[in-house]
This record gives structure tokens, C-alpha cells and sequence, in this order.
């Protein structure tokens, strides 16, 4: 079983940065590929990125290619979502979750784990 704990979330301006983290507990969590998704209100969670377990391969959502970068270190349990040029748009909650492959990296469906969320507000 894996525990995941979120933060970086907090206000910011259009076109500002954040950092996501997302700390894993356990000896297994190198082994479970990783994603993140959001969820703004009265919308449904939509996927944003996800990571293999070794980092080799990453996917990302069309709305945030070229802005966000998924990673994760392994030695630390820890994954990241570095978000650039962000937009009002891009604010939601935001959730980070494990899965054993060969599940959809793109579907919430296939994630076993999730951790409680952290807010991400964009003011424009």
C-alpha cells in the first residue's frame, strides 16, 4: 500500500509558477507509475500528466504540453508537476495517484492510490 501526501498548492498570478510535490510513503513506491489529475469545481477529474516508475516516459495532457514538466525521485519517494506560464484556467484542485501498470496512464480509473489534493489558484 502506498500513502500520498500533496503540497506546493497556493495562489498565484497569471503566468507565475509552482512546484508540486508529492511524497510517497513505503519501500514500494519506486515501483508504482505515477500521475496527476485536477478537478475544478462542478467539473469533472481530468487527467494532466503521468510517469513511469523509472521516469523514462513521461504523457501529458494537450493543455499543459510545453508548460508543465511531471518527474520524480525515487531515492526520495517523492514525484513532482513543475508548472510554468500558468492560466485561470489552470486552476483546480490538484491530485497526485499510483498505479501498477498496464493500466491507462490517462485514466483515473486506473490509479489505486490518491493522496488528498492541493489547491492551485491563478488569479488573472
Amino acid at each position: 500500500q502506498v500513502q500520498l501526501v500533496e503540497s506546493g498548492g497556493g495562489l498565484v498570478q497569471a503566468g507565475g509558477s509552482l512546484r508540486l510535490s508529492c511524497a510517497g510513503s513505503g519501500r514500494t513506491f519506486p515501483t508504482y507509475a505515477m500521475g496527476w489529475f485536477r478537478q475544478a469545481p462542478g467539473k469533472e477529474r481530468d487527467f494532466v500528466a503521468a510517469i513511469t516508475w523509472s521516469g523514462g516516459t513521461t504523457y501529458y495532457a494537450d493543455s499543459v504540453k510545453g508548460r508543465f514538466t511531471i518527474s520524480r525521485d525515487n531515492a526520495k519517494n517523492t514525484m513532482y508537476l513543475q508548472m510554468n506560464s500558468l492560466k485561470p484556467e489552470d486552476t483546480a484542485i490538484y491530485y497526485c495517484a499510483a498505479r501498477k501498470p498496464p493500466s491507462d496512464p490517462r485514466s483515473a480509473s486506473g490509479y489505486d492510490y490518491w493522496g488528498q489534493g492541493t489547491q492551485v489558484t491563478v488569479s488573472s
